[in-house]
């Protein structure tokens, strides 16, 4: 992935346009792993395994890497303690909490609207 420099102009935030900052941002924060991460660290602050605990099929791997996205987004804070071995703590910055909110809604969306999709999806088979 190449990383743009934000400029500061309205172009850097137009999410229609392919170079903009903003689609680059959208694009790896709108990912599976990263919103049930972000719901996930709600209002809490949680070890690496707990993270892992609370999002059911996530491997290793995708956990580190969205993880240290979030982390260069701003998005999460990483806290090392010096104890040995290392505690490591992760959590929601105000961006990430305030992004959250979004995320929580969508969360809601999908609760509320879960059988009427599901109906749709079962027609739609069906008819195809």
């Amino acid at each position: 992935m190449v990383t743009k420099q934000a400029g500061g102009g309205l172009d850097e935030a137009d999410l229609t346009r392919a170079d903009s900052l903003a689609r680059e941002i959208f694009s790896d924060v709108a990912n599976k792993w990263a919103l049930l991460i972000i719901e996930s660290l709600g209002d809490r602050t949680l070890r690496f395994t707990e993270v892992r605990r609370e999002i059911e099929g996530i491997s290793h791997k995708m956990l580190t890497q969205n993880l240290r996205m979030l982390e260069r987004y701003g998005l999460v804070e990483r806290t090392v303690h010096p104890t040995i071995p290392p505690r490591v703590e992760y959590a929601l910055t105000e961006p990430g909490r305030a992004l959250r909110e979004t995320v929580s809604g969508m969360c809601d969306w999908t609760h509320r609207y879960l059988g009427h999709i599901e109906a749709a999806r079962s027609a739609f088979d069906s008819a195809g």
